[in-house]
């Protein structure tokens, strides 16, 4: 299975992490150098979550990121439901 957010389509992006030495220069050193740069991966926060939808009266396990379960919220459940049946995912 796939590390994407069904409702918002998060993820995973490309990134890098720097490793630095030295002192800075604010603190009276001759500043920061960069002594390697390694490639990574920033993944989106997903879960997996049983929603319940009342129009179908049955239960519906998606995979969300947290973002979206506040966007569940917001809009709630059914409206989210539709929009994604408009946009042609199969729940």
């Amino acid at each position: 299975m796939s590390k994407v957010c069904q409702v918002t389509g998060k993820k995973p992006r490309p990134g890098k992490t720097y490793a630095i030495r030295g002192i800075a220069k604010k603190k009276k050193g001759i500043g920061l150098k960069t002594t390697g740069i390694t490639r990574r991966r920033f993944q989106p926060n997903l879960i997996k979550k049983r929603i319940w939808l009342t129009e179908e009266k049955r239960f519906v396990t998606l995979r969300l990121s947290t973002s979206a379960l506040r966007t569940l919220d917001k809009l709630g459940v059914d409206a989210v439901v539709r929009q994604m049946r408009a946009e042609g995912q199969k729940i």
